[in-house]
């Protein structure tokens, strides 16, 4: 059951969610709301324990509105107050956030990708013989049989059957690095750069991923890390092939060894370099 109410924007909590909530975008949503007001309400549950009472609601959809409230000094916002647990409020911001078209391409494959972790937290694993999976499966698919999980999920996303296969290998086998590198960028709008680079090996993933955060550019990046055959009388692709070299010894080194190395060039205690050697290590 759901209720209309108009909230204190002190008493709703924020958790951590699976799309940050990106300034820039709800300043865009602040400037909205001054001139038309707040077109849409929030979405929130109750948790009434939530910060020992002070924050007796949960955001589970519309941080961004909440965001741009807060950037106009508004005391209050409209909201609909849903019964649901952590599980249900996860699968309820999942479901809005798939219909937003502002979703990147590696954004919707991890919230399809989180759409059934969720859901098997909440009502068992999805199996094959698994005793009581029919019945859920059952209870889930509202009657209907045969259809699947991936169906499903589309059925309920609104998305193709096989859009949802497409994303879900882009969330299981797109390293975190890679993944943290291109976001931001229009290299996570791009399915198909997504799906090719989620077919490498991890390695070579996380050698892609710090190859583009210095040179910014994915062509360039994955040909340093595999570098089209030249003539070796090239020098170019004699050099490329020596930094993808070193790309993949700086992979293998340890910390102490990455140190020794950032002293040499006369780059400890950079910023950047620090970064990227941390991301590494991770």
């Amino acid at each position: 059951m759901a209720e209309f109410k108009r909230l204190k924007i002190s008493d709703i909590f924020v958790p951590e969610r699976l799309r940050a909530v990106e300034e820039e975008h709800a300043l865009a949503i602040a400037q909205s709301m001054v001139e038309h007001g707040q077109i849409n309400p929030i979405t929130v549950r109750r948790t009434p324990a939530k910060g020992k009472g002070a924050t007796p609601y949960t955001v589970v959809a519309g941080a961004h509105r909440l965001r741009a409230a807060e950037i106009n000094d508004d005391a209050e916002i409209d909201t609909i107050v849903v019964d649901a647990d952590q599980a249900e409020g996860q699968l309820i911001e999942i479901t809005e956030n798939l219909f937003r078209n502002e979703l990147s391409v590696i954004d919707r494959a991890i919230f399809v990708a989180t759409y059934r972790d969720v859901w098997e937290k909440a009502h068992g694993k999805i199996e094959a013989g698994r005793p009581g999976n029919r019945a859920n499966l059952a209870q889930l698919f509202e009657g209907e049989r045969g259809t699947g999980f991936t169906s499903h999920v589309a059925d309920r996303l609104g998305l193709s059957r096989r859009s949802v296969e497409y994303l879900n290998k882009i969330a299981q086998n797109l390293h975190t690095d890679l993944r943290i590198a291109v976001r931001g960028t229009s290299v996570a709008d791009n399915q198909s750069a997504l799906l090719g680079l989620a077919k490498m090996e991890p390695k070579k993933q996380r050698q892609v991923a710090i190859a583009f955060k210095a040179e910014g550019d994915l062509k360039k990046a994955l040909n340093l890390v595999e570098p089209a055959p030249r003539p070796a009388s090239n020098a170019a692709a004699q050099q490329a092939a020596l930094l993808s070299k070193l790309v993949a010894a700086w992979e293998d080194a340890s910390e102490d060894t990455r140190d020794q190395f950032l002293q040499h060039i006369g780059l400890a205690g950079d910023p950047l370099m620090t970064e990227i050697a941390e991301e590494a290590a991770a």
